[in-house]
């Protein structure tokens, strides 16, 4: 159990290593052979204009920067998905108020062993840090040649050290869809500037301008800017999401911490 354990830790450690390059491989196929399939183009020639209404013709006449984009935009997606099934897991298997409430209640009553057992059934982060906290508890309630403020200190070391152990795994890869937000605007830009340059070159022409080329410039340069902007935004979004999760169960532990150090308190207030 342990070694499927371990297993399973170090490919979450290395998630981001596999899907990175893996991703940029998908995206450079998509656009090779689906949005640059020749079914999508007049007289199925890639070189001609996409069909009425065929939109991955179009995506494609975006020039060399769009499977960049691609790349990225799937990786806002993949990490996305990740962080949601990472951080639903932390949450646990009910709502994180509802199990923080039942342990607090279950403190009041004096009913350590069933706010353990609380934890169990609940699982995830929280649960795991309010589990480790009632186990310094119950040590502690054994520990006669203690101060009480020792043993305060004591319950809330264990808090932080939990609390620290679990919180990083909350926050890995966040990094990577922030980043994909400001990325994924730079080099839309990029793409939109390419095309321009390209628009400006088929009017620069002598006698009358290149329309296609022209046409094929600014295509390419809305293109870019279209999928960086919406990416961006896709991924602005969702670091929201998760960093308002996290900080929802940052809350939920600091509260459950707190219940547990004021019942210790007043369970000992005479010792």
């Amino acid at each position: 159990m342990e070694h499927k354990t371990s297993l399973q830790d170090n490919l979450k450690s290395k998630f981001a290593t596999f899907a990175i390059p893996t991703l940029v491989v998908v995206g450079i196929l998509l656009y090779v052979f689906v949005m640059g399939n020749s079914a999508n183009f007049e007289g199925g020639d890639p070189h001609n204009h996409p069909l009425p209404g065929n939109v991955l013709g179009l995506i494609y006449k975006g020039g060399f920067i769009v499977p960049i984009l691609l790349s990225l935009v799937l990786m806002s997606i993949t990490f996305s998905i990740e962080r949601f099934l990472t951080i639903g897991k932390a949450t646990g298997k009910s709502s994180v108020e509802v199990f923080v409430r039942k342990v607090k209640s279950l403190l009041t009553a004096g009913k350590i062993d069933a706010a353990i057992a609380e934890c169990d059934v609940q699982k995830g982060s929280v649960a795991n840090v309010v589990k480790s906290s009632l186990l310094k508890y119950k040590e502690m309630e054994n520990v006669p040649d203690m101060e009480k403020d020792q043993k305060i200190l004591a319950i809330q070391k264990e808090i932080e050290e939990s609390t620290s152990l679990e919180l990083p795994m909350l926050e890995k890869n966040l990094v990577i869809i922030a980043t994909m937000a400001s990325v994924s605007t730079l080099v839309a830009l990029l793409g939109t500037v390419i095309g321009m340059i390209k628009a400006f070159s088929a009017l620069a022409t002598a006698g009358s301008p290149d329309s296609v080329a022209l046409a094929n410039g600014i295509s390419e340069a809305l293109i870019n800017t279209a999928l960086g902007i919406g990416n961006s935004a896709i991924a602005i979004i969702m670091y929201n999401v998760f960093t308002s999760k996290i900080d929802a169960i940052t809350y939920a532990i600091d509260e459950a911490g707190f219940s547990i150090i004021q019942t210790f308190g007043a369970a000992h207030k005479n010792r």
